[in-house]
């Protein structure tokens, strides 16, 4: 009997899981582990967080995605790849995303087709296709470059992926969310909350656009895709199927803190030109946090980018089953539990 064969037989699943600790990976944990998957963790060593993935029943395997021999001892047994692992910030040194992001990538999908794995599942970002307003965006877009180290090394990763499915017969599904957002997110509304109530916010653009997506919505369409056979070889863009201006999303957050809502607007080449001279001077300086404006957020948050996602509807029978509304009230709930004056993760 095929290990396909087998799996199908006994609807139990070997799940591994890279970046399982993440935000999007660790929601991704522990719905397998809720559905009855066997779920194996790839973490990286003294990872403070793994104690809590093991004892919410996660097998816990350590290492460097860079190190391939970690990574094929990871992939050894398992029925389904969920590769979530990556660089998730706009400032790190370019050879960290060309190694983890990339090079990990590349160990993955190694790794993965010598294992023979029923599904590869790699998590990109609707970044991957360009910063084109002109019409509304779907997986038929080509691939095209931000000069953004985030955006563009997700391309290179994203192109392994698809070599390895056609050199080699991986069987890939790419994922493309766009503004992920929920309880347990480190990187987009706490952050924009920590600028509101430090009054450190302020808009570049009128009516940018935000296509959030619920965390929930997103694990669902993973689930959905690491099962179902029709999604190998296909991408699927996942949002909420609503939008939301930048202004009115920080409003509600503002509102919920009790704070007053952020109206001061800058011009666009002001911000810009701001974020170029801060990356500037902490290059030179060789400063290692984060600078307070960078030319990436300056694009990612003065734009009104369009996006479907009729396809996974179409081909899949996809819908996001929370509405926009519920998943923002269920995160301003988690986020007014927090502590303010640490809202700030990265």
């Amino acid at each position: 009997m095929s290990k396909s064969a087998a799996v199908k037989s006994s609807q139990k699943r070997k799940v591994l899981i890279t970046g399982a600790t993440g935000f999007i990976g660790g929601h991704c944990a522990r719905a397998c582990i809720a559905r009855g998957d066997m779920v194996r963790a790839f973490v990286l060593p003294d990872d403070p967080d793994a104690d809590a993935l093991h004892n919410a029943g996660a097998e816990i395997a350590t290492g460097d995605i860079r190190d391939y021999d970690a990574v094929r001892h990871a992939v050894h047994g398992a029925n389904v790849v969920i590769h979530c692992a990556a660089v998730v910030t706009d400032w790190a040194p370019k050879n960290l995303f060309r190694e983890v992001t990339v090079g990990g990538t590349e160990n993955m999908c190694r790794a993965a087709a010598e294992e023979n794995v029923d599904r590869f599942v790699d998590i990109s970002t609707n970044d991957v296709f360009g910063t084109d307003e002109s019409r509304v965006m779907d997986e038929t877009f080509p691939l095209c470059k931000w000069n953004e180290p985030y955006p563009d090394y997700k391309i290179e990763a994203e192109k392994i992926s698809w070599r390895y499915h056609r050199d080699h017969g991986l069987p890939v599904t790419m994922v493309y969310p766009c503004w992920v957002f929920g309880e347990g997110d480190r990187t987009f509304v706490p952050l924009l909350a920590d600028a509101i109530v430090k009054r450190d916010l302020v808009f570049w653009r009128k009516d940018v656009l935000v296509w959030p997506t619920y965390i929930g919505n997103l694990v669902d369409l993973l689930m959905l895709i690491s099962d179902d056979e029709r999604a190998v070889g296909n991408g699927y863009l996942v949002h909420d199927g609503v939008s939301i201006t930048l202004q009115e999303f920080c409003a509600r957050i503002a509102g919920a803190l009790g704070e007053k809502p952020v109206t001061l607007h800058i011009p666009y080449f002001t911000a810009y030109a701001a974020a170029y001279i801060m990356e500037l001077i902490w290059k030179i300086g060789k400063i290692q946090t984060r600078p307070l404006l960078t030319t990436y957020a300056v694009k990612n948050l003065g734009s009104r980018l369009k996006f479907t996602i009729e396809k996974a509807e179409r081909e899949l029978g996809w819908k996001p089953n929370i509405s926009f509304n519920e998943g923002f009230a269920r995160t301003l709930a988690w986020l007014k539990t927090l502590d303010l004056d640490t809202l700030k993760q990265k």
